[in-house]
């Protein structure tokens, strides 16, 4: 009933333009544990009106099968500020319909009345005790993106099997139910609730656990730029510095009110390095700011740069702020616990693709540490696992600059983690410490982690198919490469198909997923290189580490070898050219 989308579809089969309904109709979106990420649009393809009210249809007759308390506890929903006028989509409007869908049905809903950061709706799920939550978001994607990402009652993204049972729940409820255009219902029913005044009084106390050094906060000097990239961000994280009480950060003028045009940037994405930050830089220079936090569209991630004693920016990976933030979040942790039994239930997480830093210091200092799948769906859901045991869960990061620093969220939350970067810089100024001096610290102490990540962009399923198979049928049937160029593989793990040469059963112990592609190579010199898919995006992502023990200080060689392994891994294995692959550009 959408008149925009209706026009659009009517308007292909006036012309018969059979190829362009084929690309709207020919299939639906798929329901993944990430929910939904498509292009807004027409069609089961993409995201609109009706693919919201079929896809929350499901869901809802989902959850009441899950929970017989469902009508008395109910849902949160929140929403970014994105829109698409040519389509009429947006993500209040998805937003809404997705209210009154489980308002039809007298599931009380509390939506929030205005945009939110994504790591609020899990905050509000286990701050209300609530079933389940909705955010409407397409994160960092580009502009004309949209996306339904969905929490269970654990307050953690969900994992299988709850995407298959949602997915058939879709498939089941895609007539819409009498009202379910009508969004303009759910302004006058009793189920309505708001839940913004009070997240945002409780979460902003809540993350005030993990301020360590006020009395440092109210007196540095040192000057912060924050930028939200035209997303939710800005007022989030100047009450986050408030709580801590530090100065405001200095906001970018152009990039700090929610657009969702995102004019200045060619992608909206932190993670695509310093293109996202010129405006930044800019700003930092004229008002002598030294370091910059910027967050992606829906504040779930943060990017930091430094301003370097030459004058030059040096933008942190998130395998380098993993490293600096974990050294943090324990130096609090162990100057606050004079204990020294309470290490034992100490746990840090990261994902299998970050680096290893977690693990050196985890062994040096008596904490646990646990790798999981990509993705915090896999690290909220063990960390609240471990939470359920009694364990304090201290940190939990995934090189893709997603840092969860506070129990009260189990996913990644790019506002507590700018807060919480921006005291630990302000407290090593009082040392006269930079966080890149600090960093090199850590790596003196606990051991060099060398790290390199990139893509190739491929929107061809079959060539990816294809690449993957090639690795798996290397020299001849069900072989895999013994080498890469002049590096002799040591070690093998696939975990589409479940293979790990170095378990006694060849086995591998994480779980495995035969509907995404990633293999995990370990190399004779100690180096490891993971290629893996997107689930959000057509891309092939590879990750490679070289780790040192500590006192190996010969960096720049380290840095050496690993780079001639990447354009090994390159050459070798993704063969660009042969399978016409695009190279990630700055």
């Amino acid at each position: 009933q959408n008149p925009k989308t209706s026009a659009i579809v009517k308007q292909l089969v006036a012309e018969g333009n059979a190829g362009e309904l084929q690309k709207y109709f020919g299939s639906r979106m798929e329901f993944g544990t990430a929910g939904l990420r498509a292009a807004m649009g027409a069609g089961i393809s993409h995201m609109n009106d009706l693919t919201i009210i079929q896809t929350t249809q499901g869901f809802c007759r989902y959850l009441e099968k899950n929970f017989s308390d469902l009508k008395k506890r109910g849902v949160v929903i929140g929403f970014d500020a994105r829109a698409h006028p040519s389509s009429g989509g947006s993500s209040k409007r998805f937003a809404r319909l997705a209210a009154n869908t489980f308002i039809s049905q007298g599931v009380p809903v509390y939506l929030f009345s205005d945009i939110t950061p994504t790591p609020f709706v899990p905050y509000t799920v286990t701050h209300l005790k609530l079933c389940a939550g909705i955010m409407v978001t397409a994160s960092h994607n580009p502009k004309q993106d949209n996306g339904y990402k969905v929490y269970w009652e654990n307050g953690a993204q969900i994992i299988s099997p709850h995407d298959k049972g949602i997915s058939q729940a879709i498939e089941e409820n895609q007539e819409p139910w009498p009202q379910a255009w009508d969004d303009k219902l759910i302004d006058s029913s009793l189920l309505l609730h708001d839940p913004y005044a009070t997240v945002n009084k409780e979460y902003f106390k809540d993350i005030q656990k993990q301020c360590f050094h006020r009395n440092i906060n109210k007196e540095t000097n040192l000057k912060f730029v924050h930028t939200s990239v035209h997303g939710v961000g800005h007022k989030f994280v100047q009450l986050a510095f408030k709580a801590f009480d530090l100065s405001p950060p200095f906001a970018v003028p152009e990039q700090r009110d929610p657009d969702p045009e995102f004019p200045t940037v060619k992608y909206p994405n932190p993670e695509e390095g310093k293109g996202v930050l010129t405006l930044s830089f800019a700003l930092a220079e004229k008002d002598g700011a030294k370091i910059i936090l910027a967050n992606d569209p829906d504040a779930d991630r943060l990017a930091v740069a430094e301003k370097q004693e030459s004058g030059e920016w040096k933008v942190f990976s998130g395998n380098e702020l993993g490293a600096l933030l974990g050294w943090w979040i324990f130096t609090c942790w162990k100057n606050h616990n004079s204990d020294t039994c309470a290490i034992k239930d100490v746990y840090m997480l990261s994902s299998t693709v970050s680096s290893k830093i977690l693990r050196a210091i985890a062994l040096k200092e008596g904490f646990h540490f646990e790798e999981t799948l990509t993705g915090f769906k896999w690290m909220g859901n063990r960390a609240k696992q471990l939470m359920d045991q009694g364990k304090a869960v201290l940190f939990a990061f995934e090189e893709a600059i997603g840092y969860m620093c506070c129990p009260a969220v189990l996913d990644k939350d790019g506002v507590s983690a700018a807060v919480i970067t921006a005291e630990m810089a302000s407290f090593l100024a009082t040392r006269n410490l930079s966080l890149s001096q600090q960093l090199k610290a850590v790596y003196d102490e606990y051991g060099f982690h060398v790290t390199k990540a990139s893509y190739f962009i491929c929107h061809d399923p079959k060539v990816i198919q294809q690449l993957f198979d090639n690795l798996r049928n290397f020299d001849g049937k069900n072989t895999y490469p013994k080498s890469c160029g002049r590096f002799k593989v040591s070690g093998i793990r696939d975990l589409t198909t479940g293979y790990d040469s170095s378990q006694p059963d060849q086995k591998a112990i994480l779980p495995t997923s035969k509907s995404s592609q990633m293999i995990t190579f370990t190399f004779a010199n100690g180096g490891v290189a993971t290629m893996r898919t997107s689930g959000t995006e057509p891309k092939i992502k590879y990750y490679s580490e070289l780790c040192a023990p500590p006192g190996n200080s010969d960096v720049e060689q380290l840095k050496k070898e690993l780079d001639e392994l990447v354009n090994a891994l390159e050459e070798h294995f993704f063969q660009p050219e042969k399978n016409n692959l695009q190279r990630k550009t700055e």
